[in-house]
């Protein structure tokens, strides 16, 4: 299985959403959940490939090039991960998002937003359709957006901090469990 990882934004260029408070960037600390994702797949026996948006065509950040690549290598599946944040700071949970709901998408949504949701117990804000999402719109195998936690949030943005193997190993077993469901 060939899993194609994209840590959300790109440091330097779009950190994402941004606690002050606490000091972090999305962009950093969905690199650092990315990078540990990325090595316990290997571990598994999936062929891991991962790349940040980054902004070689001289956009910022350069989603095409991640989807493009993600497609040209050919993934078997493609995960993008991210941090959500609100105005509300009482906003909280985890949610992941597809191109479309009864898909092969969804499935793998639904193995790697239960794992992430029993692990670290977050709030279940569940599956939801993000069809306008480029990297969902422009990906041509199973697609999802993971939006870890609330990094605007007091409580997620602690458990983004501490606990950042925690999320990696959750989503790798929702990978892992997607992967046992197609009897790969």
């Amino acid at each position: 299985m060939k899993v194609f990882l994209n840590p959300g934004h790109c440091p330097g260029v779009d950190c994402g959403a941004v606690n002050n408070d606490y000091g972090v960037t999305e962009a950093a600390i969905v690199r650092e959940v990315g990078d540990m994702v990325g090595d316990y797949l290997r571990k598994a026996g999936c062929e891991v490939k991962l790349l940040q948006s980054d902004n070689l065509a001289g956009e910022s950040p350069n989603y095409p090039n991640v989807c493009s690549s993600a497609n040209n290598w050919p993934a078997d599946v493609f995960v993008s991960l991210h941090c959500n944040a609100a105005a509300s700071e009482q906003a909280n949970g985890t949610e992941c998002l597809v191109f479309s709901h009864w898909s092969a998408s969804d499935r793998l949504a639904a193995c790697i937003q239960s794992q992430i949701v029993n692990s670290l117990g977050t709030l279940d804000r569940g599956v939801k359709e993000g069809p306008r999402l480029i990297v969902l719109h422009n990906t041509i195998m199973p697609a999802v957006l993971v939006e870890l936690a609330f990094i605007s949030n007091d409580v997620d943005c602690q458990k983004l901090i501490d606990r950042k193997k925690d999320f990696a190993a959750a989503i790798a077993r929702g990978v892992t469990d997607y992967i046992q469901e197609r009897g790969e």
